[in-house]
């Protein structure tokens, strides 16, 4: 057998056979499917799990905007005297409503009504249709008006 020797850059001789070639890095293919197997198992388990905490998330996004928007209604109402009309609806809150003399708004930022969590405006009534309730503002949650009555938000 002869050996060659070959220096390396500290100056140290080192012996290797000439039949050895040395291996060249990479993947083999069946390292890469087993990859990409294992990560498409993890995508399909946590995939779903996050989907449903975002529709969560969303929900509990439109709770909190209607309770914050119901407390600038009270402001509307301490101003005026009375929730905005069905009419007026929640744009009364951005822009003076005709024939009123007491408005201290706007009482939103900017002069758009904001959108509920799903991109679509909130629904508004006033009076309200339920019992012991002045108006109704709701949400028709993540499938709109062709949702059923247990996909609204509505204040409490």
């Amino acid at each position: 057998m002869h050996f060659t020797d070959q220096r390396l850059d500290n100056g140290v001789n080192r012996t290797t056979p000439p039949h050895r070639h040395r291996r060249q890095g990479g993947f083999t293919l069946l390292e890469i499917l087993v990859v990409i197997a294992i990560l498409g198992l993890l995508i399909g388990l946590v995939a779903p799990a996050a989907l449903r905490q975002l529709g969560f998330a969303r929900g509990s996004i439109a709770k909190q905007s209607i309770e914050r928007l119901g407390a600038v209604l009270d402001l509307y109402k301490l101003d005026v005297g009375s929730y905005p009309t069905t009419d007026q609806g929640l744009q009364a809150l951005a822009q003076r409503p005709q024939g009123l003399t007491v408005w201290n708004g706007p009482y939103l930022k900017g002069d758009t009504v904001p959108l509920d969590p799903w991109s679509r405006p909130y629904t508004y009534r006033s009076p309200s249709n339920r019992t012991g309730h002045d108006y109704d503002l709701c949400s028709r949650g993540p499938n709109g008006p062709q949702g059923t009555a247990d996909d609204t938000i509505c204040n409490p």
